[in-house]
């Protein structure tokens, strides 16, 4: 029987946590810098690692006792409503093409199973959940490799971490070195990606509970480390899902990895005493899920009404009518305003917020057309 929110304690600090990085990658695909500190904290220094890292927190040794029943329930959570919304927007893309747009490829057997994996980006209104597959595919990577490290007794934390660290940074440095191109992004993806979850799991054993420096001096160590990480390297922003973007070496990214998630993390724990009031951030820290596929649908809701005014009056007369039939990452404020921003972001997530409300109204619907029927 699954338990209910209610019916169970939840984390309060890592649902907040989980609004937190959810929010950074919205905010992120709407080119809207509210929420990186004045440059501090860049989003594309961390926030996919970041995902990651909460992931790793919550895994659960016993998985390794049953391993397939771990992988099939996985499957079932992560890849099955991925490849259900995954043939939706395949058909999305599909319907556009014939009203002039030339966003996201045709429907086929490569589209639909394999190029989730390889790349996610094949029907390009649900690009954002690219992550899910390549999630499914760490987590796989990861029960699997602990069960083999648990036979030949080397199952040990600082180990594991060491060791995906040095996959890691390897891998950085032949990114850097222009040898992750192709279908190499693939396996490069999956060994840049797996110390960050591993960081969760470390996280959770060793250092939660002595993670107890007061906020003060928590903050100016990050401050100061930060700062000098800045001023002593160029942009510190990469691309995870391609691999690419590696500007300062291969320890970098992880540091600031390590630096964006301590610095939200425990801004996360420093609300968590609200968080029975914050019932809208409880929500997206519960749907990143939902808010992940289906922001970019919210985008373009927004810009569609943007259109429609800019072909009726002279208001919005700079709408860019190519980029916005071509480019899913198009964003336009009219005039130039930043502020029009907080538009894209609100309906970025209520855009998703309709869209499981539907799916639950739906599935209960479902269950009593079976409840009825004696099934």
């Amino acid at each position: 029987m699954r338990q209910t929110i209610s019916e169970k304690k939840e984390n309060s600090t890592f649902r907040i946590l989980s609004a937190i990085g959810i929010l950074l990658v919205v905010a992120g695909h709407a080119d809207f810098h509210i929420l990186d500190m004045g440059g501090l904290f860049p989003y594309y220094s961390f926030h996919v690692a970041l995902f990651l890292f909460i992931s790793g927190y919550f895994y659960e040794e016993k998985a390794e006792q049953g391993i397939w029943a771990y992988v099939k329930k996985k499957a079932r959570r992560l890849l099955l409503p991925y490849f259900i919304w995954n043939l939706a927007y395949g058909l999305l893309a599909v319907l556009l093409h014939g009203a002039g747009f030339a966003i996201g490829q045709g429907i086929g057997l490569k589209t639909l199973f394999l190029d989730p994996f390889l790349g996610g980006h094949q029907f390009g209104w649900n690009f954002p959940a690219w992550f899910v597959p390549a999630l499914f595919l760490v987590e796989v990577m990861n029960v699997f490799m602990r069960k083999i490290l648990g036979w030949v007794h080397m199952k040990k934390e600082w180990l594991i971490l060491a060791l995906t660290l040095l996959a890691g940074m390897m891998t950085v440095g032949l990114a850097i070195g222009g040898h992750v191109w192709g279908n190499y992004k693939f396996p490069g993806r999956l060994l840049f990606m797996f110390p960050c979850y591993q960081m969760g799991c470390f996280y959770k054993k060793h250092l939660e509970k002595r993670d107890r420096l007061p906020d003060g001096i928590y903050f100016a160590v990050l401050l100061v480390v930060q700062l000098t990480v800045i001023c002593r390297n160029g942009g510190l922003a990469y691309s995870t899902v391609w691999c690419t973007g590696f500007a300062n070496g291969p320890a970098v990214p992880y540091l600031t990895t390590v630096t964006g998630i301590a610095f939200w993390l425990r801004v996360a724990r420093l609300l968590s005493p609200l968080s029975d009031r914050m019932t809208g951030v409880a929500w997206a820290g519960r749907n990143t899920y939902a808010i992940m596929l289906h922001h970019i649908l919210g985008f373009f809701a927004v810009k569609g009404i943007f259109w429609g005014i800019s072909m009726v009056t002279s208001w919005c007369g700079d709408f860019d009518r190519t980029a916005f039939l071509s480019d899913v990452g198009y964003i336009y404020v009219p005039g130039g305003v930043q502020a029009w921003k907080w538009i894209y972001l609100a309906a970025g997530f209520g855009i998703p917020y309709m869209v499981r409300r539907c799916e639950r109204a739906a599935g209960k619907r479902i269950s009593g057309y079976a409840a009825g029927s004696g099934e």
